[in-house]
């Protein structure tokens, strides 16, 4: 599967995933009721899963220039960093908002997920690449 039905597949099962981890972790975290962190988690989703169609787009394009191919553990894991940090941007100030809380305080909220999802996807990417096969851009196919 290549291209974009390749993404667009990636990109809704990640999400959907971590849109029930969300809901679940947030609630927890916030000691606030699933009904309330649910909605949140459902702005959290749309936001991550449109960065992470943007974010996935650009790094297949930075990795169709290199000229070492395959995805290495190093190069998995500069993906799945580079991925959760770039979110947290969008996402703290949400959290912030929504939860009526300090930036400060939204940040330890979202601490853990800052640890648990890079783990997420990059267990997520191995077994979806395992699944799937590589994309072209990881093969050096045109």
């Amino acid at each position: 599967m290549q291209g974009l039905r390749r993404k667009l597949v990636y990109v809704t099962a990640y999400e959907l995933i971590g849109l029930s981890m969300s809901t679940l972790g947030l609630a927890y975290l916030s000691d606030t009721p699933a009904a309330h962190t649910g909605p949140l988690a459902l702005m959290i989703t749309t936001i991550a899963m449109t960065w992470n169609l943007i974010y996935n787009t650009l790094f297949e394009y930075w990795e169709s220039r290199q000229v070492r191919r395959g995805r290495s553990l190093a190069r998995r894991v500069v993906h799945a960093i580079g991925f959760q940090l770039t979110l947290v941007i969008f996402l703290i100030p949400l959290i912030a908002w929504w939860l009526g809380m300090s930036l400060t305080d939204a940040f330890i909220v979202d601490l853990a997920f800052i640890i648990l999802v890079p783990c997420y996807t990059f267990i997520y990417n191995w077994l979806f690449d395992r699944i799937f096969g590589l994309p072209s851009a990881a093969r050096g196919v045109a």
